[in-house]
């Protein structure tokens, strides 16, 4: 047996041998990138698993040199300069996975946030920080200036009526061509002016037309608001006219960014809606647009974005961070993003299965602090559930009802039974079919609705300045 071990390291010698031999500082010491996981994994005793069209063809400049005898900073090393991270899978075992470029660690995002928050002391000096960052998260949308409103009428299909509210299928053209579809939620019986939703959707299975969505806003619309659920960029009737795969494309979160605020004009068009009491609420990616919108447009009067609010994570998908708004400001981040609600009613629903755990104890007091600035601490709050995973589920709603009616004078007692817990038992959950605005085929989808990524991107290159034009 010792024998058969002494012969293993010394042929493991001569292999490390014979690659250092092999190359120089002439060629760089370079080796292809498998051939140094292998050695990582014999020298290091760990497991790694890479995907082989990840390290096809590539190659590690100056390999030997980057080993350190801590395999998580070779593996840093190695992996840092071709943009990809071994993520930990298990005790000894790792996956390669692409730069993510969206995320840091909690202490990084921490320590981020102490550096933000030493820039400015008072509200004159965040009021100039914030009109910095919103001036720059414009433009990096490319939403400076705004694309012309198309003159166009929403189209509306399928009115229903249930017991205390009201949903009819709406869709707005937003840009020329280009159409965002949802369920409009308007209360019975309501008298005067009454407050207005927007509720973006985020990567939750069957989108807007799963049965929480339905709960979530058909209850709002019992407690006496108008409600807009709408799809995400190429999910949903989106996918009429463009790929799911266009989902991931950057200027998806512009696309989304400019739904959001159509879906505001529409609703505050509306000979009824109270201009004063306006809100918005989503989870996941319906968070960052939630945070995004609100930090935006000041017609939002009310924020509650749902499980995304974090100072470390960006939103994991081009939609949510592919245009550089996190880049505005020298770097910022979403605590600092949803900070530019100040002092507008913000509720932070978080949870601790996500990244949104530290939530409580590092970003709600520095948004505490912000709102301190107009002696208004208690305007932003944050529900936790510190057992409760990623979603929008039943205990989060409830929250979410609690802080609507409180802000926007709903009537909270249409969510709860008579004993005061949560009750959504009066909403009918449709099936997606009947949601639909342009029927079960697309039939309806008007003829002059473009049909491809490549005519979207030409509506922006067309109206950027000269010069500006990209691809996104």
């Amino acid at each position: 047996m010792l024998n058969k071990l002494c012969l293993l390291t010394a042929g493991l010698l001569l292999t490390v041998a014979g690659a250092a031999q092999a190359q120089t500082a002439d060629e760089q010491y370079r080796e292809p990138l498998q051939q140094v996981l292998d050695e990582i994994q014999q020298r290091y005793g760990v497991k790694i698993r890479p995907d082989a069209a990840m390290v096809k063809d590539k190659y590690v400049t100056y390999a030997q040199w980057r080993f350190r005898p801590d395999v998580d900073e070779t593996l840093r090393n190695v992996l840092g300069p071709l943009d990809y991270q071994a993520a930990k899978t298990g005790d000894k075992t790792y996956k390669l996975k692409t730069y993510q470029y969206h995320l840091k660690t909690p202490e990084e995002g921490a320590a981020q946030l102490r550096e933000l928050a030493a820039r400015y002391h008072d509200q004159a000096s965040w009021e100039q920080r914030r009109a910095e960052l919103r001036s720059c998260m414009w433009s990096a949308l490319r939403l400076s200036p705004m694309p012309a409103k198309p003159a166009s009428k929403h189209i509306v299909t399928n009115k229903r009526q249930y017991d205390g509210y009201s949903v009819e299928n709406v869709a707005l053209e937003t840009l020329p061509g280009v159409y965002v579809t949802g369920s409009l939620y308007r209360p019975l019986k309501s008298k005067g002016k009454i407050p207005v939703i927007i509720s973006p959707d985020g990567h939750f299975g069957d989108g807007r037309y799963r049965a929480d969505a339905q709960k979530r806003c058909a209850t709002l619309a019992r407690m006496g608001a108008m409600v807009y659920s709408y799809d995400l960029f190429a999910w949903g009737e989106s996918q009429l006219q463009f790929k799911s795969e266009d989902h991931r494309r950057s200027l998806a979160m512009t696309v989304q960014a400019l739904n959001g605020l159509r879906a505001l004009d529409f609703l505050l068009a509306q000979k009824n809606a109270d201009k004063d009491r306006v809100a918005v609420t989503g989870g996941s990616g319906g968070g960052s647009q939630t945070m995004l919108l609100t930090a935006l447009d000041n017609r939002i009067k009310v924020s509650v974005p749902v499980v995304m609010l974090s100072t470390y994570h960006s939103g994991g998908c081009p939609c949510e961070s592919g245009m550089p708004v996190h880049l505005c400001g020298g770097g910022t981040n979403n605590a600092e993003i949803a900070a530019m609600a100040a002092p507008r009613p913000l509720l932070a629903v978080t949870d601790g299965g996500d990244w949104t755990a530290q939530t409580p104890d590092v970003a709600l007091p520095y948004l505490k602090n912000i709102y301190g600035y107009y002696g208004k601490p208690d305007l932003v709050q944050n529900a936790h559930f510190p057992k409760e995973g990623h979603d929008y589920g039943a205990s989060k709603r409830q929250a979410m009802y609690q802080f609507m009616a409180q802000h926007l004078g709903l009537n909270l007692r249409m969510a709860q039974d008579a004993a005061g817990q949560l009750d959504e038992s009066k909403v009918t959950v449709e099936k997606q079919e009947q949601q639909l605005v342009f029927g079960p085929k697309g039939e309806g989808l008007p003829a002059d609705a473009i049909r491809s990524f490549e005519a979207l991107q030409a509506l922006f290159n067309q109206s950027a300045p000269q010069g500006q034009a990209q691809k996104n």
